[in-house]
């Protein structure tokens, strides 16, 4: 692994998740943590990856014989219906319902996929929820957004998605949608002691991730 500034945040977070499992007995039990990496794609070869990070950071990161690559496109917010099976980062408010800051409605095969409710790492305190859509409402301020009911296997939260928030879905794809200038949210993880990307998300054609 490559970095620029080895005394940065991205640096340390790193280290600590793709290495700590090496560092003493007890911690060697378990696997190594996978690390999120956010930001756009310096340079790419047949075996490595290069990514500026969103704080500026640069790492270099192996690409992994069993990379899964797909690509994340924008869709309109009507696309979502009941039955939709959804993810969405959002802010609590304080009458208890969340704000998305996104929303990612995942295809019929990814169904499932991470379902619950938790933090998460895009903003300080937001949330991520996926889960599959009851209801699909009007925004009763007279926006043109809407607002969700969300069920998930221990719960359900009300989601209000503006009209602004980004609306995603993905599908497969391949190295070819990694050039220079690609916005990317990846998972890398150490592999035979070395940090490795295992699974990666892309725009295409300039499109920024929304996270």
């Amino acid at each position: 692994m490559k970095i620029t500034a080895i005394s940065a945040p991205l640096a340390l977070v790193l280290f600590i998740g793709l290495f700590t499992p090496f560092m003493g007995t007890s911690l060697a039990q378990s696997p190594p943590a996978a690390v999120r990496v956010r930001g756009t794609v310096v340079n790419v070869t047949p075996n490595t990856l290069t990514v500026k990070d969103r704080s500026g950071e640069v790492v270099e990161l192996l690409l992994s014989d069993k990379l899964t690559v797909n690509e994340v496109f924008a869709i309109a917010l009507a696309d979502i219906k009941p039955g939709s099976y959804i993810g969405t980062a959002a802010m609590p408010q304080a009458d208890g319902t969340q704000r998305a800051i996104a929303v990612s409605v995942f295809p019929e095969s990814a169904r499932g996929t991470g379902e619950g409710h938790r933090p998460f790492d895009l903003l300080p305190q937001s949330t991520m929820t996926n889960g599959s859509v009851v209801s699909v409402a009007g925004i009763t301020d007279g926006s043109t957004g809407r607002t969700l009911q969300l069920k998930y296997k221990d719960g359900d939260k009300t989601i209000v998605i503006p009209a602004d928030a980004p609306i995603v879905s993905s599908r497969p794809a391949d190295l070819t949608l990694l050039v220079p200038g690609a916005s990317v949210s990846l998972f890398a993880q150490a592999v035979d002691g070395k940090p490795t990307v295992l699974r990666i998300n892309a725009g295409r054609n300039g499109f920024v991730l929304p996270y």
